[in-house]
């Protein structure tokens, strides 16, 4: 199959476009940024998700991974809303071979516990996806998001490389870890390949902290 991934050169979404390379399928990673991954079945396109006219004209997909986005800047909502409606919209009408779209979301969109921008367009993007998911039932797409707690990334870095800050947390995650990206990358897979019957889900994956015990940790300005 051929993989569209945003945010595909770092974090998350170069863990999943090395899932799905590994896995014999072709991906299309999108960033801002340069290519972190070499594999002649990897091609990559600088763009802004922000621009629809940056965007790449990309008309074979079976799989959109919505991952690319921003945390705690000015500009939340225009990439992580806005940007995410710019590529679904742009990639559904021009790929009939869609069969899955996966958004990734966060567990502030069900929690409401962080940056207040970050937070709306997370849950923006959750009700957007319903919205794809019930227009494209009718097509047999399968479209759902990914809620997560704490994955071990760099945007992290001020949490996760405090001490501190890191026992603060620990203290309030039942099950006493976070994600890799390689683990997210196994739920991606499985969502987007897999399933084929699931759709318009937001699944919060989080080690248990909202439901067994919700606090969000950040350093204070």
């Amino acid at each position: 199959m051929k993989i569209i991934i945003t945010g595909a050169s770092g974090g998350i979404g170069k863990a999943v476009a090395e899932r799905f390379l590994s896995l014999g399928h072709e991906v299309y990673g999108i960033d801002t940024a340069p290519s972190a991954i070499e594999n002649e079945r990897y091609s990559h396109y600088i763009s802004d998700i922000r621009d629809p006219a940056s965007l790449p004209e990309i008309t074979d997909a079976a799989v959109l991974f919505n991952n690319a986005g921003a945390q705690n800047s000015a500009d939340d909502i225009d990439n992580n809303l806005k940007g995410t409606i710019n590529v679904t919209e742009k990639y559904v009408r021009e790929n009939a071979s869609l069969v899955s779209i996966l958004f990734n979301a966060s567990a502030s969109a069900v929690s409401g516990q962080e940056f207040p921008l970050y937070t709306a367009s997370k849950a923006g993007v959750v009700g957007y996806m319903k919205n794809v998911a019930v227009r494209l039932a009718p097509r047999g797409v399968t479209c759902n998001a990914i809620s997560l707690g704490g994955v071990y990334t760099k945007l992290n870095d001020p949490v996760t490389r405090d001490p501190k800050l890191w026992k603060k947390i620990m203290d309030v995650t039942p099950m006493k870890k976070w994600m890799t990206p390689e683990e997210v990358a196994d739920w991606v897979v499985f969502l987007t390949l897999t399933n084929r019957s699931m759709s318009g889900q937001n699944l919060l994956i989080d080690n248990g902290e909202h439901d067994l015990n919700a606090t969000f940790v950040w350093p204070e300005d």
